[in-house]
């Protein structure tokens, strides 16, 4: 009984840490929670009315969400800087509520000063946001020159349980998160092993739901590896520790993904298309049962299930565990391989490779292992481990210019939000002179985290859709509640920590439950009516449109450009990967590959995101949204290829069966020149240089004498071939002009 109990528990926090990397969701909503409930109940005793409730809870909630630092002295400081922030705001909001202009005026320049604050970090972020927020609670709960005392002191009690519950309610040190995140990985790295077995073992007419339950799969495994990336420096205590598991990471994640591709190739009759992986909705190969005898199948079911296991398997090894870990780890020495068609041999080679990568990762995250069970394999592979981790070195990284005056994002955000603040105050005063500010909420909130006139217009219809519903939700739920006060703050805490654990999920959903949750206060208010929430939706529509307006009219930042920009700094980024990664593998000095190779999957992450517009369900361009999906493919396509070139080239100094090549760099040139020459052209189209094609890489090599270099592994050839294959394809969806040399 009790075994069971453990592995459901160990299901469910697997689970959770799959479906929420880090817990940070699901701290987030705790905390906000644990600090309005902290707060009403201080208060409620004192005989506190229900406004003061309700302005305390809101203030709770807003110094819980606001804070953005990760170290937890920063985030004492940013609290208790926040304090005399909210107290200055709410006073000014109340003084200035009878003077309309005026009010309006101070309105718009506080909603300036806040998006400004995001140029001075996220101190200055927090604070902005403090400010702005403060100053509508004033105006919600209708606050007063001669309620002001009561007032301040409600701000204070809700600033000292924000602070309570965060440090010693729900305290999240940064060694904590990056370990939870760690087994989130794990747990991810584990779920795409699964979802691989899924596609070796699906029919002909299951292979594309399977593919693309391996190219989500694959996917979330990446983000979360750059959400631990993110937190090594704050996590880890000190530079080559952060390094290491940066690179044990990055290993595991290269292997994972290469054992997805050897097995899609192994099911088609011709090597698969690596594009394949990485394009949503592309239809998996013509595929049948895999090729060779049935016992290696089994046999390759069986490994990839033990490789499963010993993914979730932490702490000391066991025997079993041993004697798995070696066999797979055999696999990566040519006698040791099954009688099988050479298709699927590539199959369990990908699988030694992988045992060996979780290998290494146990090591970086648990610590060193039992070696008393070590087979020869198993010790080779140890001992490439240590002189890898023995090479690893630290440098600083350079920090790029930023761009001054209104060219800054911060000043541009500032000014357009302010106009569009304007309009919405305008609007907003016509439609309601005491619910004007919804609109302006709104407004500002679809600038939050948006870089372009596309971003904000998807923003501002998910947040109008969510509020649509929020507003029948809100209806119901007050039929629900009536006069009982104790069950509306009890559904007030349900949708609060909904919103919070769903705002990284959906935006839609996260304005669902704020409107249901509005609907419930304006309940405790004794404010509600069918016109006001009516009224909402109307305010909220107002406020989006004037944002839109705005950013399309005042310094606009087209989508296109936006695109265009991140596309340059993609394409810059993966030259500078391939160029230094083909220069070390060309006997070049050593090079910051990991570093170039994270600076690539963040340029990557931001120009998703920003195509997000542009791929949309409900854009009417749909020749645009085919053609940024196959971009965006392709280039993480190439970033793959890239980042593996890179994780070969950091294995040069310790691995025997690298040698470096400087042929290579020859070889290479015209694939770094090309990617070059399309960054040129995205940036400027006067530029006519067109992309070169000729033989593939490796004939270039073969006329050579091998022998007098060393051994050059297939898998660099590969990667390079395939990489100079998807840089040539971008030309064509990019109107790069592609020359066939003469025979």
């Amino acid at each position: 009984m009790k075994a069971a109990v453990r592995r459901s528990g160990t299901r469910l926090r697997d689970h959770l840490a799959a479906s929420d990397p880090g817990l940070l969701r699901l701290t987030a909503g705790l905390r906000t929670v644990g600090a309005i409930a902290l707060t009403l109940a201080v208060l409620a005793p004192t005989g506190a009315d229900l406004t003061h409730l309700v302005a305390g809870a809101m203030t709770s909630m807003v110094a819980t969400f606001a804070i953005r630092e990760r170290k937890r002295e920063a985030q004492a400081v940013t609290l208790a800087m926040g304090l005399p922030v909210a107290l200055v705001s709410v006073s000014l909001g109340a003084l200035l509520s009878e003077r309309v202009v005026v009010g309006d005026v101070f309105s718009v320049v506080l909603i300036f000063c806040a998006v400004y604050g995001r140029r001075f970090g996220d101190r200055g972020l927090t604070l902005g946001l403090i400010g702005f927020q403060m100053y509508f609670v004033s105006l919600f709960v209708g606050a007063t020159p001669g309620r002001l005392p009561a007032l301040w002191a409600v701000i204070t009690v809700g600033f000292a349980c924000s602070a309570l519950v965060r440090f010693a309610v729900v305290p999240v040190t940064p060694a904590g998160l990056l370990a939870r995140l760690r087994q989130a990985f794990r747990v991810r790295l584990a779920r795409l092993v699964s979802a691989q077995i899924a596609l070796l073992d699906a029919g002909p007419d299951e292979a594309d739901k399977a593919l693309e339950e391996v190219r989500e799969r694959t996917a979330r495994l990446h983000e979360t590896a750059l959400m631990i990336q993110s937190r090594l420096e704050e996590g880890t205590p000190d530079e080559p520790t952060a390094r290491l598991v940066q690179r044990r990471i990055a290993d595991a994640e290269i292997a994972a993904e290469r054992l997805g591709l050897l097995l899609l190739s192994a099911r088609s009759a011709q090597r698969a298309d690596t594009l394949t992986l990485h394009l949503p909705g592309a239809p998996a190969p013509e595929a049948g049962r895999l090729p060779g005898p049935e016992e290696a199948t089994a046999q390759l079911r069986r490994d990839l299930r033990a490789l499963r296991a010993l993914i979730l398997r932490t702490g000391t090894a066991g025997a079993g565990v041993a004697q798995v870990r070696n066999r797979l780890l055999g696999y990566r020495d040519e006698e040791n391989l099954p009688a099988a068609s050479a298709p699927v041999r590539d199959v369990f080679r990908g699988i030694g490779e992988a045992a060996r990568a979780v290998m290494g990762l146990r090591i970086a995250l648990d610590g060193p292992q039992d070696e008393s069970d070590d087979s020869p394999a198993t010790a080779r592979s140890r001992e490439e481990l240590d002189a890898e981790d023995a090479a690893i070195d630290a440098e600083e990284a350079e920090e790029a210019e930023e761009p001054k005056g209104l060219r800054r994002p911060t000043t541009r955000a500032a000014v357009q939000v302010s106009v569009g603040s304007t309009l919405a105050i305008v609007g907003g005063e016509l439609l309601s002179t005491d619910r004007w500010y919804w609109a302006v909420l709104t407004c500002w909130i679809v600038f939050i985290n948006t870089a372009s006139t596309g971003e904000i217009l998807v923003k501002g219809y998910r947040r109008l859709l969510g509020t649509v519903f929020g507003v029948a939700a809100g209806i119901l739920l007050a039929g629900l509640v009536g006069g009982n006060t104790v069950l509306a703050f009890a559904l007030v805490l349900v949708l609060i920590f909904a919103m919070f654990y769903t705002a990284p999920l959906s935006y839609t959903l996260m304005s669902f439950f704020v409107t249901a949750m509005l609907g419930l206060l304006y309940t405790l208010l004794h404010t509600y009516s069918w016109e006001v929430l009516v009224l909402r939706v109307e305010e909220t529509a107002l406020g989006a449109v004037c944002g839109v307006v705005a950013a399309a009219l005042v310094l606009p930042v087209r989508t296109d450009w936006r695109t265009n920009e991140l596309l340059v700094t993609v394409l810059e980024r993966l030259s500078d990967v391939t160029e230094a990664a083909v220069t070390q593998l060309s006997g070049g000095p050593a090079d910051e590959l990991l570093d170039k190779a994270r600076e690539l999957d963040q340029a990557l992450g931001d120009l998703r995101s920003a195509t997000k517009p542009l791929t949309h369900p409900v854009t009417p361009l749909r020749a645009r949204r085919t053609t940024a999906r196959y971009v965006v493919a392709l280039l993480e396509t190439c970033a793959y290829h890239a980042r593996s070139l890179a994780a070969t080239a950091e294995l040069l100094p310790t691995h025997p069966s690298i040698a470096a090549d400087p042929r290579l760099r020859g070889a290479a040139g015209r694939t770094v020149r090309n990617i070059r020459t399309i960054a040129a052209r995205v940036a400027d189209d006067e530029v006519t240089d067109p992309v070169e094609t000729g033989p593939s890489i490796a004939s270039l090599l073969a006329d050579d004498d091998a022998s007098r270099y060393g051994r050059i592994t297939g898998r660099v050839l590969r990667h390079l071939e395939r990489l100079d294959e998807a840089v040539v394809g971008l030309a064509r969806p990019l109107d790069v002009p592609v020359k066939t040399p003469e025979p």
